[in-house]
């Protein structure tokens, strides 16, 4: 993935996580683990998990969905604002040797994650057949860019009325606005999803300018 656009310098995110930032330990402990992977820019931003976080708090969400749960840190961040009784199903091809099984564990948040291994598209289609279906008070997508028109087609069935979609990676450093990509696919992929949302009149939406672009939307 390329680098993050929107990065704050670093010595205001040093002051944005000490003065203005409710950090959890073990939340930090995980993104330290994860800072240690040769992948680990793909890695939500510490920010933009604090904002999926408030969403989730803020619309009183209790039924959460994730695309792309790599280390399970934005699940992590989303399920400690859960309820106690609510639920985060996170979806991923591999479970990356259960690393962020042990932090959800140490945080106490475990029993309201539930992972699901398999190709992310497979397995929304089976949250569709199931009692999912219009359900979802969010779905967060961060995995394969080449799909996110179907990813959003998907989320927009899944979602309750109100519910919220938010899907990462829109800007993708920057070569969506850019000519000759290298990155054709991903890219087209990209603008598509934006003209869809954008195009949506049954949705409200915005493309905010954190990290790497957070398309947010609203289901009317």
């Amino acid at each position: 993935m390329p680098e993050d656009l929107l990065s704050l310098p670093p010595a205001v995110e040093r002051w944005r996580r000490a003065e203005a930032s409710r950090r959890h330990p073990v939340l930090d402990r995980l993104e330290e683990a994860t800072q240690a992977l040769a992948e680990r820019t793909m890695q939500t931003a510490a920010g933009q998990a604090e904002l999926l976080a408030f969403l989730v708090e803020l619309t009183g969400a209790r039924l959460v969905v994730e695309v792309g749960t790599f280390t399970g840190y934005g699940a992590l961040a989303m399920a400690l604002a859960l309820p106690d009784d609510g639920r985060l199903i996170t979806l991923d091809t591999t479970d990356w040797d259960g690393l962020g099984d042990r932090y959800w564990a140490e945080a106490g948040v475990a029993r309201r994650i539930e992972r699901r291994l398999g190709l992310a598209a497979d397995s929304l289609d089976g949250l569709l057949a199931g009692p999912e279906a219009g359900a979802v008070d969010l779905v967060y997508v961060d995995a394969d860019k080449k799909l996110y028109p179907r990813y959003l087609d998907q989320a927009r069935r899944l979602v309750r009325p109100g519910g919220l979609i938010a899907m990462d990676n829109l800007f993708w450093g920057g070569a969506v606005a850019a000519d000759g990509d290298d990155d054709a696919r991903q890219v087209e992929a990209l603008r598509r999803t934006a003209r869809a949302a954008r195009d949506d009149a049954d949705c409200a939406m915005t493309l905010v300018p954190i990290a790497d672009g957070l398309l947010l939307l609203r289901k009317r």
